[in-house]
């Protein structure tokens, strides 16, 4: 993975049905348990940036569904090096996964709160618009941005995405649609990082519930401007865009 500042050497491995540098030779419950649990093929507990904290709330259907999906990946033969993390992250990441006792079920689709606050949770988006200590998110900021992402797109912070005027108070129905499908706001670029590349696949439901659901957030004021140089904030103690008008 080409984020910097990681815990030592974060490899994404190979899931194609490749039997041996892929995940060929692996039971379709060790599949899921990586997917909603965090513990691997081999039992070792996953790095946390695979969101298998939110994909925990993927509901039965959807994961086998996911895994069935997975399976028809046609073989790729790439053989990639093991993870390795720094101590004591190493150790501390071990008590990160947690198992699932019970059945999930899927929300209704018709309540549209509901479903919108579903694909939100498993599309994992507060990992990035929730600004985080030591991997952690920042109480009572939930959704409001200054979450740095570094890498080869450069340096950008993460959107307030709350009903906030700071945030995307601003946007209608449409404006939200066309951001998450084509990655622009009006005539705005988005950086490549927001995976609206992978979002432009949900439906029109999908994204109209996802918008209402976003309506519902609680408003934060924190502006976060990455058209201007980075500054700290005493909000969320980061240094991102805008940082000092908090």
């Amino acid at each position: 993975m080409w984020f910097k500042n990681l815990p030592g050497r974060i490899v994404a491995p190979n899931i194609t049905s490749d039997p041996e540098t892929g995940a060929g030779t692996w039971t379709d419950d060790q599949l899921a348990r990586a997917i909603r649990e965090g513990i691997g093929h081999d039992g070792r507990a996953l790095f946390p940036m695979m969101p298998y904290q939110s994909l925990r709330h993927m509901s039965d259907e959807d994961l086998a569904s996911l895994v069935v999906y997975i399976r028809s990946l046609p073989p790729v033969r790439n053989l990639l090096p093991k993870t390795e993390i720094i101590f004591p992250v190493e150790y501390l990441t071990r008590g990160v996964p947690q198992p699932i006792t019970e059945p999930v079920s899927s929300p209704d689709r018709s309540d549209r709160l509901k479903w919108g606050e579903y694909v939100i949770t498993i599309a994992s988006c507060d990992e990035c618009h929730t600004p985080q200590d030591r991997g952690a998110p920042k109480p009572g900021l939930d959704y409001s941005g200054g979450f740095t992402l570094d890498g080869p797109w450069g340096t950008v912070a993460s959107s307030n995405i709350t009903p906030d005027a700071t945030g995307i108070s601003y946007y209608d129905e449409a404006l939200f649609i066309q951001a998450m499908r084509a990655g622009y706001v009006k005539a705005r670029k988005l950086n490549s990082i927001m995976p609206f590349g992978e979002f432009g696949g949900l439906t029109d439901d999908d994204l109209k519930a996802m918008f209402a659901y976003v309506r519902t957030l609680k408003p934060v004021k924190h502006r976060v401007d990455n058209s201007l140089p980075p500054t700290y904030c005493k909000l969320c103690q980061l240094k991102h865009g805008a940082g000092d008008q908090n």
